[in-house]
Parts: C-alpha cells; sequence; structure tokens
C-alpha cells in the first residue's frame, strides 16, 4: 500500500469511530424521546394478539407496537436479566389485553413482571423526527 493510502485509510476508520454515539449515550437518547412522547400510565391495553415490532429501551423497558401507530412503552420490575440484547421477547396477556402487574414480558425466557404501561404517542414522535431531519 502507498503511503498515502494507508493515511486515507487510517484517517477514514478514525472519522468512522468519532462519528458513533456509544451505545449508552445512544440508549439514553432514545429513552429520553420515548418518555417524552409517553402518556401517563395505563392499567391495560388490548391488541390482536400479535404485535408488529418491538424494540428495548435499556435494562428495564421496551417499546412495542401493535399497530403502524400505536406504541406502548412497557417498564418491568427488576431483575430482568438480558432485556436490552433479548433475541425473542414476548408478552403475557388474558383475552388480548395486556394489564400491568399481573401479565408479563418474557424475555428469552424469562418471565418479566410488567410494572408499568404507558401509551406513546408515535405519530408525533415520526412526525417530530421528520421535522428535525428536515423532510417533514
Amino acid at each position: 500500500m502507498k503511503p498515502s493510502t494507508v493515511w486515507i485509510v487510517m484517517f477514514a476508520a478514525l472519522a468512522a469511530a468519532c462519528s458513533h454515539i456509544p451505545k449508552e449515550e445512544r440508549d439514553r437518547q432514545d429513552l429520553e424521546r420515548y418518555m417524552h412522547y409517553a402518556g401517563t400510565p395505563v392499567e391495560s391495553f388490548t391488541y390482536l394478539g400479535s404485535y408488529t415490532g418491538w424494540r428495548p429501551l435499556g435494562r428495564d423497558r421496551a417499546v412495542f407496537w401493535t399497530g403502524i401507530n400505536d406504541a406502548y412503552m412497557i417498564t418491568v420490575a427488576q431483575p430482568c436479566d438480558s432485556l436490552e440484547f433479548a433475541g425473542r421477547i414476548g408478552l403475557t396477556s388474558t383475552g388480548g389485553t395486556v394489564h400491568a402487574k399481573f401479565d408479563h414480558m418474557r424475555v428469552d425466557g424469562q418471565s418479566c413482571q410488567i410494572d408499568e404501561i404507558r401509551p406513546v404517542d408515535y405519530l408525533a414522535l415520526k412526525r417530530d423526527q421528520r421535522a428535525e431531519h428536515g423532510s417533514g
């Protein structure tokens, strides 16, 4: 490799390393963003037996989408190991309704009691993100 090529490769690697926000900081920012759009706690929510997506928000929270713009932030009681690294996740329910203090989030086989449920104004979150990035 030519010396100039080495410098270009080293500079590109350094720039890439510096441009990434550390995972802990990114997780904290994501949690703050969802908390900003989260409503007051509710006792339960009903859905049609499957959710369209989910995303961990740290060690004790995850957001679940039950429709295109229907999202709920769920906080589980500790200990709930590996929520932020879960490969599989699910919710218990009774008759299609998930209840705080009664139902559980299943995290890679572990059962974590649901402590709190907050509806998320996901439509407003998406709208504000588009406005931030100048595409709305």
